[in-house]
């Protein structure tokens, strides 16, 4: 790489990396501020704050860094435009294919990534981040209970104690209303929860259970000194974890229980997100070409480019948008997946052309124009009346 392409790789590097810590950083704080439940509603230590808004980091940098990418090519164009940098490059008979040549770089770095993200790291985040959910919903008891207050879960279960006595909950009252034919209340004087095998589990001491059917009027109430109560079975989602498509690793997506009942009834939707991940790479690659078509070409300062960084920006909206409407296809129907791959690698394919040959185009229709003028006779002025 020549001295000049490395001055135009640094130019870009910077800006790419300004872009992508600016928009991650601003979309990241939107995110965060919506996980603040977890702190003021749940009772949760910042530590876990922390910890479920940075697991959303990969999923959100694998969708920035394409854009990122963008941005620094138009950037890096502009700039070098304007201080007359690219008029003295093609001056001096530097080719389109040595200027591409840098962007070819970041974005190579840029695509292994994306693709290493979308992969790997961000269905193992997102594992993670359901499998903490889960945990936190499940312990409701420490999560969710405060001192005199009555919580009612959403599938109709109630808690409350009347105060705590360091790790002990005192005065404890639950009502499961889960079945609708069925009531059962626990009193107790005193309670505590433990953890065994991965499982929350309340300690009950000294109290009773009630029963009570709908259809009768008998009830049954049971005195007891010891109960231990499992506290994931009131969670509506307690049990073992089901992972949707995207939760799930690439070799799940590859080789899945075909058995598995959510496969049976989602199947398009593993396959779409299969073939999304597989084709992610290929989006930062397509931006940064679609970036250069727009800008690449040298031009004076009274040649307006607005016109052209609004044209690169509205070929990247479309581009997703064909994205999205093939990954939307390929969960109907397989014999969209050739779509998913497609779009990307289309916008590739001719963004390289008009790089490659769009100054040899351009000049042959400059020549087809200039001899299409000298075939029309010139007229010659009207005499003038005296």
């Amino acid at each position: 790489m020549t001295l000049l392409e490395r001055y135009i790789l640094k130019i870009t590097f910077s800006a790419f990396a300004a872009c992508l810590v600016a928009l991650t950083g601003v979309i990241w704080i939107t995110q965060a501020l919506r996980e603040l439940d977890l702190l003021t509603g749940k009772g949760q230590t910042l530590f876990i704050f922390l910890t479920v808004t940075g697991l959303s980091l990969p999923a959100l940098i694998s969708v920035i860094a394409p854009v990122a990418l963008f941005l620094a090519t138009l950037y890096t164009l502009n700039r070098l435009n304007g201080d007359s940098e690219l008029i003295v490059m093609s001056a001096g008979g530097m080719p389109p294919q040595r200027l591409l040549r840098p962007f070819l770089v970041l974005a190579t770095f840029v695509c292994l990534i994306v693709g290493v993200i979308s992969i790997y790291l961000m269905p193992a985040s997102f594992q993670e981040l359901r499998q903490l959910f889960t945990k936190i919903r499940a312990d409701f008891v420490g999560t969710m209970a405060k001192e005199g207050q009555f919580i009612t879960l959403e599938n109709g279960f109630t808690f409350h104690y009347r105060e705590k006595s360091g790790d002990a909950l005192l005065g404890i009252f639950m009502e499961d209303l889960r079945e609708k034919d069925k009531a059962i209340v626990y009193l107790a004087e005193r309670g505590q929860t433990v953890e065994q095998n991965g499982n929350a589990y309340l300690v009950l001491q000294k109290g009773s259970v009630q029963r009570k059917e709908a259809n009768s009027r008998d009830s049954s109430i049971v005195a007891f000194e010891r109960y231990a109560v499992d506290l994931s079975a009131f969670n509506k989602e307690g049990g073992d974890v089901v992972y949707k498509p995207r939760e799930r690793s690439t070799t799940q997506l590859l080789f899945p229980d075909k058995g598995e009942l959510m496969y049976q009834e989602q199947r398009g939707r593993f396959r779409a997100e299969l073939h999304d991940r597989l084709s992610s790479w290929l989006y930062p690659l397509a931006m940064m070409m679609i970036a250069f078509v727009g800008l690449g070409e040298a031009r004076t300062t009274r040649q307006g480019r607005g016109i052209a960084i609004a044209g690169a920006v509205v070929a990247i909206v479309l581009m997703r948008i064909l994205g999205f409407a093939a990954s939307s296809a390929v969960a109907r129907t397989p014999f969209a997946v050739a779509a998913i791959y497609g779009v990307p690698l289309v916008a590739i394919f001719i963004s390289l052309l008009l790089i490659l040959k769009g100054p040899a185009m351009r000049s042959a229709q400059a020549r087809i124009h200039a001899a299409f003028r000298s075939l029309i006779p010139s007229r010659s002025p009207a005499p003038q009346k005296a």
